[in-house]
């Protein structure tokens, strides 16, 4: 189970050491790498039967194909498998053992936004029973899509972990208002608190704040001093934004210290 030697401190899975009882473990959790080699004129079935010889009390593995739409491809050999199919066949094999954990590693790397999607809807469906799932990705829609709890890595150390929400509110990014108007709107902001930036290109406004509260405020405002507007939006911060700004302030401590 565990493939690279810890540099130092302690893991377990299930309450066991990967290290020194990998055995007892390996018949407990599912593992599917980015990258696994298997003979390409080698049959899903055939793949799935010798997978399910491994464990004490394998899944049926043909109810697995159906649940993935893959029984029609069981006599087909893996190199006739698109990519999407292989990576449902590499799950799959995953599942076999009837693992309580189940880890992921870049799962969908390399696949269409159609194959990805599916992929997705078969993860949730295993959520949906109950499994616990360690996903490894560096799509941060795919993380914030699937993912209860997040752990952001960069350069080996954690930099951020939590909810989405709560790894977004780490990162301190503001809201984002925009609207258009052929008035002179900036003036007219003076005093209104949580701004931290704003800016007007011909009818086009840009203003930068920290909280909800100013979208309110600055309806109030516009509508006390007549003030025509249109196409009010507001944009809240996504997961890839919090990691951008979240490595640039990891590598700012860097260079500083």
């Amino acid at each position: 189970m565990i493939l690279k030697a810890p540099t130092s401190g302690e893991i377990t899975v299930l309450g066991l050491d990967p290290s020194k009882e990998r055995g007892k473990l390996f018949h407990q959790a599912g593992v599917q790498l980015q990258e696994t080699v298997h003979q390409n004129d080698a049959r899903v079935w055939e793949l799935c039967s010798l997978f399910a010889a491994m464990y004490p009390d394998p899944l049926d593995y043909k109810k697995l194909l159906q649940q993935f739409h893959l029984q029609k491809k069981a006599a087909s050999p893996l190199s006739k498998l698109s990519s999407g199919q292989r990576q449902r066949a590499a799950l799959i094999l995953a599942l076999i053992g009837n693992p309580k954990p189940l880890f992921l590693d870049e799962l969908t790397t390399g696949l269409d936004p159609q194959s990805r999607r599916e992929i997705w809807n078969y993860l949730q469906e295993l959520q949906s029973e109950g499994r616990t799932i360690v996903l490894t990705t560096h799509y941060m829609e795919e993380a914030a899509f699937l993912c209860d709890q997040i752990c952001l890595i960069n350069h080996g150390r954690i930099i951020a972990q939590g909810t989405v929400e709560q790894v977004i509110e780490q990162a301190q990014i503001d809201l984002t208002i925009t609207l258009q108007s052929e008035a002179p709107i900036l003036p007219f902001l003076e005093g209104l608190p949580y701004i931290s930036r704003s800016t007007q290109a011909g009818s086009q406004v840009s203003i930068s704040t920290s909280s909800e509260q100013t979208l309110a405020d600055l309806v109030l405002r516009l509508r006390e001093h007549n003030l025509d507007y249109r196409r009010m939006t507001i944009s809240y911060p996504e997961l890839e934004d919090a990691f951008l700004r979240l490595i640039k302030t990891e590598a700012e401590k860097r260079v500083s210290s």
